[in-house]
């Protein structure tokens, strides 16, 4: 196997090789930062690699996690990761589109987590299976924020990251769809530079007052200098922290 094919974290692995989409920091974020405290069921909508599904479930040693993945190679690569991992018990999978479970189960979860697609326009890359995945063909926001309305139990909350624009039209697109944000951290790379991710918590609950916050990754320009922010969001993980 291919050293890159092979993703080591503290307390599971990922094998990655011929997955459309790598592990990448945006689902290391998530999957870290998503609260899972007091839940009992949770939802990945897009599985990818299966990597939030499993720092969902080494966070939260009772949760039950289910990943719904289209993509049908990434899916089997995410099944593998699963089954090979201390908390396989406690995960599953589902083949489908979201829009099809969303229509065909009555489960409903007061966890829902998402890498979601994110460019809304402009040109395809060469990698058409990359495309896919990144462009909002196969799921538009507004299908999604209708699937999870449809999946959210009426106390639970929906955390999702996108970058810094369509994070703020996806949050303006969820209020006009009764998912409210609860909280947004502005997430930059170092602490001079713009702002390139949100990560958002959503629940259909409204309140009167978002809490917001930023997250700076990096405290020098060195690959390895981490704000202790980051260091304490993503200790339990990575294995070089």
């Amino acid at each position: 196997m291919k050293r890159s094919a092979l993703f080591r974290f503290k307390e599971f692995e990922i094998i990655q090789d011929n997955c459309t989409m790598k592990v990448n920091t945006d689902g290391v974020l998530l999957g870290a930062w998503s609260d899972i405290s007091g839940k009992k069921s949770a939802l990945d909508i897009g599985l990818g690699t299966g990597i939030i599904a499993l720092m969902i479930a080494q966070k939260n040693k009772e949760i039950i996690v289910t990943g719904v993945e289209i993509d049908q190679k990434s899916h089997q690569i995410a099944a593998m990761n699963m089954q090979n991992s201390p908390f396989k018990d406690r995960l599953g999978s589902v083949n489908s589109s979201i829009q099809e479970f969303a229509s065909t189960t009555n489960t409903k979860f007061d966890l829902i987590v998402s890498n979601p697609p994110f460019f809304s326009g402009g040109t395809f890359s060469s990698n058409e299976n990359k495309a896919m995945v990144r462009h909002t063909v196969k799921l538009p926001h507004i299908d999604l924020l209708q699937s999870v309305n449809r999946l959210i139990l009426p106390n639970g909350h929906f955390d999702l990251i996108l970058p810094y624009l369509e994070g703020l039209r996806f949050v303006e697109l969820a209020i006009k769809s009764r998912l409210f944000p609860h909280k947004i951290i502005e997430v930059r790379p170092r602490q001079n530079n713009p702002i390139e991710r949100l990560l958002i918590r959503l629940s259909p609950v409204p309140i009167k007052s978002v809490y917001r916050d930023e997250l700076i990754i990096h405290n020098g320009w060195g690959p390895n200098e981490y704000s202790n922010e980051f260091v304490k969001l993503t200790k339990d993980f990575y294995l070089f922290l």
